[in-house]
């Protein structure tokens, strides 16, 4: 995933843009950026690696060697960004958070409107900002341009633009999958992934754009460039997974939906009958844990932290290239209780089961530190397809998510032809892929979350809510 935070004011604000792209941590591990803009220097970039270390800690420096009245930054799991470009639209910053399916044929497409050329990274591969900041250039504006990149492009382009005098261009993808948020204050306007990332800086909510919408900000306003446009599908998995607890959606609380979801399994398993035989329910650390609260408070159990996950030094992902050294990183991050462990009955709610390798680590580390039993419940239901619209999950192969790997293990190729009765847990061919994951997980149960059910939890109305990846429709 990634994010990205922009200020325009009258006052000199790159403190305030290093606070705000700082809070967007939670979306990416890869890379983070600032750009600012000054009227005697004009635009700065700067640019560093953040796999193993807080956005933070590279860019406190940056506070006194950039300054400016207007400035962005991004925090990214993919490209270095944001980029500089120069253009028939002038000189600009751009940082964009999205994916792109067809950049491949956008290039050999648009190469000839580049200039011939792209610069190339690692293997030939094209910066997806650079492309789609060429994409942009084929108009004679920014919002033209925005509209014809968001048209071509096969996936996803949240994009937000500083200008060499200073303005900010935000504006959000053509379906409205992730969100763009419009804060003021008396200096100025900023716009942001995360709402709770300019309010702790002291703004005030202006707007959420639309699918599609583009505005302009200066210090003295906001102007509307394009409409924004009718269908919206909002990535469901923003609640479930990465969103932050203390964002808000589309009028809808992370934390608050968590809770509700949780409680929602957690009525459902009564109501099936399921045994409430446990001594402690726990959620698979982080957001795992308010699911796990609402499961608790709806059935009266236990709800304790049986594990914690290490924060003072592995606070983040750290990714060693060696998979024997990502397992010992793994195991090093969990501490145990055994108070809470030893001779227990276990229940964890995790936001979801994507391929199964963490969680895998985490039940074997309970069963190894004194479980008697560990019961499991996704907060999610079954992922059965890649996301083909975001870059959330490393999953690079539909085949990487356990679901998918397990219906080819009970009936070969042949059985991706019955996804949709392996998705439904009342199913025959669903029950023995439930079945077959809990064995292979050494699970005492198992139980996964409904589409209804997380779309009830989200309040939103289904048509407007993005469940591709549990479901296949876009």
């Amino acid at each position: 995933m990634g994010g990205f935070f922009g200020i325009t004011s009258r006052q000199d604000c790159l403190m305030d843009v290093f606070f705000g792209v700082d809070y967007h941590s939670h979306l990416g591990t890869r890379r983070g950026g600032m750009a600012a803009y000054d009227k005697e220097i004009g635009l700065q970039r700067e640019i560093h690696n953040i796999e193993n270390s807080p956005f933070r800690t590279k860019f406190e420096h940056v506070l006194q060697e950039m300054k400016g009245c207007a400035g962005i930054g991004c925090i990214s799991d993919t490209d270095p960004q944001p980029l500089l470009v120069r253009s028939v639209l002038g000189t600009f910053a751009i940082s964009t958070v999205g994916i792109i399916n067809n950049s491949a044929a956008l290039i050999d497409q648009y190469l000839s409107f580049s200039g011939g050329h792209f610069d190339a990274m690692t293997g030939g591969k094209v910066n997806s900002t650079e492309l789609v900041a060429a994409l942009i250039s084929q108009r004679s504006s920014f919002a033209e341009g925005i509209q014809f990149a968001q048209r071509v492009i096969e996936g996803t382009a949240n994009i937000l633009i500083l200008t060499d005098d200073g303005r900010l261009i935000a504006a959000r993808d053509r379906m409205g999958r992730i969100p763009v948020q419009i804060g003021k204050n008396e200096d100025g306007y900023c716009a942001s992934f995360e709402e709770f990332a300019f309010t702790k800086l002291g703004y005030d909510k202006v707007t959420e754009l639309g699918p599609g919408e583009v505005v302009e900000l200066t210090p003295d306003g906001m102007t509307q460039l394009v409409e924004p446009g009718k269908d919206m599908r909002v990535c469901a998995f923003l609640w479930s997974y990465y969103g932050y607890p203390t964002s808000t959606y589309e009028g809808v609380n992370v934390e608050a939906m968590r809770y509700r979801n949780g409680a929602a399994i957690a009525e459902r398993d009564m109501k099936q009958g399921r045994s409430m035989d446990i001594d402690y329910v726990g959620g698979v650390p982080d957001s795992g844990t308010p699911h796990a609260i609402g499961y608790a408070n709806k059935t009266g159990l236990h709800f304790a932290r049986a594990f914690i996950k290490y924060t003072p030094t592995w606070s983040r992902s750290f990714t060693p290239a060696r998979q024997s050294d990502r397992k010992k990183v793994a195991k090093m991050k969990q501490i145990p209780v055994h108070e809470l462990i030893v001779g227990k009955k276990l229940l964890f709610v995790d936001d979801s089961i994507v391929r199964g390798t963490q969680l895998q680590e985490t039940v074997d580390f309970l069963y190894e530190n004194g479980a008697k039993e560990v019961h499991m419940r996704s907060a999610c239901p079954p992922i059965m397809y890649g996301c083909k619209y975001l870059n959330f999950s490393r999953s690079t192969s539909d085949m990487d998510l356990i679901s998918r790997r397990v219906i080819v293990e009970l009936e070969g190729e042949e059985g991706l032809k019955y996804i949709e009765e392996y998705a439904d847990g009342n199913s025959e061919r669903g029950k023995a892929m439930r079945r077959a994951i809990r064995e292979k997980f050494k699970f005492a149960s198992l139980g996964f979350q409904t589409v209804k059910g997380v779309v009830d939890a989200i309040g939103l109305d289904p048509c407007k809510l993005c469940t591709y990846c549990w479901n296949g429709k876009e």
